[in-house]
């Protein structure tokens, strides 16, 4: 996508995304929005371009840190349960729960115990949050091989981008397969017809943000939308089913 088209799409979206915390704030809604995806894969350009012209008093990024000693004691989704969105916020994890399901997995973290714990609470977790009216998305940015050590090259030749580098960082290529293997288990076992995964092919950033915004707003409702503005590439943002590997929109 060009940088002038970019430019113009991104404004008339960010003009949208006001409208629509409008109606968030007029109607008590809570928005919680799930940004999952491997390591440089553009959770942080989406999430500062969704939230950059938002009211700042209700709308929040989380990005928890590592688990303390008390959470390893605690029950798994208690550190997440107070970071939801009350009436009228709109809440962005960047990375969720979903962590045990991916990092932790790969990188020997959990157990499998813990794993399969996890996929025997996380459905009824997240229909509780439905059930409970919170509107709920969940997000996944894919990004090839090849681009993903191009940006992690970047991060570790660009000064301004080193503090983003960590050591999960350098095992991310070495452990390709093992990613792409927790992934594909975690659409398989976790994309619920009540909190489907949406997948975003996200090698072009510009691409990727201004569809996963256009995706999400053509989904809600909301006073003076302008719909012709939210027409999404199917090609860039899909809902998950097994044929998205047949169409070659989930890399390997």
């Amino acid at each position: 996508m060009k940088k002038k088209r970019y430019k113009k799409e991104l404004y008339e979206l960010q003009v949208e995304l006001v409208k629509f915390q409008k109606e968030v704030i007029a109607k008590n809604l809570q928005v919680c929005i799930i940004l999952e995806g491997r390591d440089t894969a553009g959770k942080d350009g989406v999430i500062k371009r969704f939230l950059q012209h938002l009211s700042p008093r209700e709308v929040r990024t989380v990005a928890l840190g590592r688990p303390t000693e008390k959470d390893a004691m605690s029950w798994y989704f208690q550190r997440y349960v107070p970071h939801l969105p009350s009436g009228q916020e709109i809440i962005l994890f960047n990375r969720s729960w979903y962590n045990r399901a991916g990092v932790e997995r790969v990188m020997g973290f959990s157990g499998k115990s813990q794993l399969e714990h996890f996929y025997e609470e996380v459905g009824s977790f997240e229909q509780m949050l439905t059930h409970s009216g919170i509107i709920f998305f969940k997000y996944y940015l894919d990004i090839s091989r090849e681009e993903q050590k191009k940006r992690l090259d970047d991060r570790q030749n660009n000064l301004l981008k080193q503090w983003k580098l960590s050591p999960i960082d350098g095992r991310a290529q070495e452990l390709w397969d093992d990613y792409s293997k927790a992934r594909d288990d975690m659409f398989n076992r976790t994309s619920y017809t009540f909190a489907p995964w949406y997948v975003v092919n996200a090698d072009d950033k510009k691409e990727a943000r201004i569809n996963l915004i256009k995706h999400f707003l053509s989904n809600m409702d909301y006073k003076h939308k302008d719909s012709k503005l939210l027409a999404y590439r199917r090609d860039i943002v899909c809902e998950f089913d097994p044929k998205c590997h047949e169409k070659g929109l989930i890399h390997k």
